[in-house]
């Protein structure tokens, strides 16, 4: 079996734009006909500078190979150019293309991907979702926490256990930063609202994007702490995983990270430092499903769980769901709402989430296929704007909109 050629498409998410401005999927086929699909977690660089570093590295790494041998891949394109280090880019580009070698080998063997790396040992993914709350004009309002306890009152009786939300704003170029007393008292102000209003029907997820530094986050942490948050999200920038340890030996919130980490090196530097106990792996970035298993394997050694990321699209999703169905420490997963919506059209069959929990797909491979219609009628992307952005000033609390609530 050898791959013969390649797809790309760049799909375009149609406003509210949930999961990002576009969405980068790849198909693979085989000479004997079999296709995969996989989706690159690409946010440094527009897609039309992404499209020919995908071209490059299929032609370079994966084109006339056997789609079997992802070990191989993945070392050749780890060490591309004499590098052997964590490039982000390189790491997403290989992150969507060993998903779509997967959806192949599990097509092949006409067997879900992860009855090939160990077997299923969850049939139900419990299941988070952030916060969308809606005020009465119909848009997104972020800013108030009454609207936000409402939204979790809502999910709640949709089924989930578990909310994610982030008052802790913004994020910049320059974080991190001391947050402000205001910032503070809207932090708390959320978290008492919304646990006034779900009661222990859910675990409150604390989410920030790395924009403090230690000694803010502990000082935060401390307030939270008595709302029993589930976890205390990046609370310092990724990449001083000792800084990050600073927080987790100062507060009893678990700590949560890896949104923004790639391969087995750098989780497990975040493990040793003992800096978070909960690992949020992309597989869209962290270097595909068989690293991401590497992953939640090494978490398993230092008694960590794993809690996949996923703010992209669902072929991305497809292939983390593979992963956390084979894996015996993973706790809760991230959702996009229930996935209907742009993540439903964009598929032939969408993802099944009932009750609060995903329902692993029993069909082959990833258990998803695009709606190339969908796909084509969205294709290209003409913005601008990258997948997500920071703001370009530094924070300064004059700037704050005053409190609600």
């Amino acid at each position: 079996m050898k791959i013969v050629s390649l797809e790309t498409h760049i799909v375009a998410v149609p406003p509210p734009h949930v999961g990002g401005m576009y969405w980068i999927f790849v198909k693979l086929r085989t000479a004997c006909g079999i296709e995969g699909v996989g989706e690159i977690y690409s946010a440094t660089f527009h897609p039309k500078a992404m499209t020919p570093i995908i071209e490059d590295v299929f032609q370079r790494y994966l084109e006339g190979h056997d789609p079997h041998h992802v070990e191989r891949f993945y070392r050749e394109a780890y060490s591309s150019g004499f590098t052997q280090r964590p490039d982000l880019t390189m790491m997403g580009v290989l992150s969507g293309l060993e998903m779509a070698c997967w959806d192949i080998i599990g097509k092949a063997a006409n067997k879900p991907v992860y009855e090939l790396l160990g077997g299923r040992v969850h049939e139900r993914l419990r299941s988070y979702t952030y916060l969308y709350p809606k005020n009465a004009r119909g848009e997104y309002d972020y800013d108030d926490p009454d609207l936000a306890a409402e939204c979790a009152v809502q999910n709640v009786e949709l089924g989930f256990t578990a909310v994610k939300f982030d008052p802790a704003g913004p994020y910049t170029a320059y974080s991190g930063h001391q947050i402000s007393l205001e910032v503070m008292d809207r932090c708390e102000l959320f978290c008492r609202k919304i646990r006034e209003a779900v009661g222990s029907k859910a675990d409150l997820l604390f989410g920030t994007h790395g924009q403090m530094v230690p000694s803010s986050a502990i000082r935060l942490a401390q307030r939270l702490a008595k709302y029993d948050p589930l976890w205390f999200e990046e609370p310092v920038p990724p990449g001083q995983e000792g800084a990050m340890a600073q927080v987790a030996e100062k507060t009893s919130i678990p700590i949560s990270a890896g949104e923004r980490l790639t391969t087995k090196y750098e989780f497990f530097k975040l493990l040793e430092a003992k800096a978070a106990s909960i690992l949020q792996f992309n597989v869209g970035r962290v270097g595909g499903i068989l690293e991401a298993k590497k992953i939640a394997s090494l978490a398993e050694v230092y008694y960590a769980q794993i809690a996949p990321h996923l703010y992209n699209g669902p072929i991305g999703a497809a292939a983390s769901i593979q992963v956390a169905a084979c894996s015996p420490n993973f706790l809760i997963q991230e959702s996009i709402g229930t996935w209907d919506g742009f993540h439903a059209e964009v598929l032939k069959t969408k993802i099944k989430w009932e009750d609060g929990c995903i329902i692993p797909s029993s069909e082959p491979g990833l258990g998803v296929e695009l709606n190339m219609d969908v796909v084509r009628a969205h294709t290209p992307y003409t913005g601008e704007r990258l997948h997500l952005q920071m703001a370009s000033k530094p924070f300064d609390v004059k700037d704050l909109a005053p409190a609600k609530g």
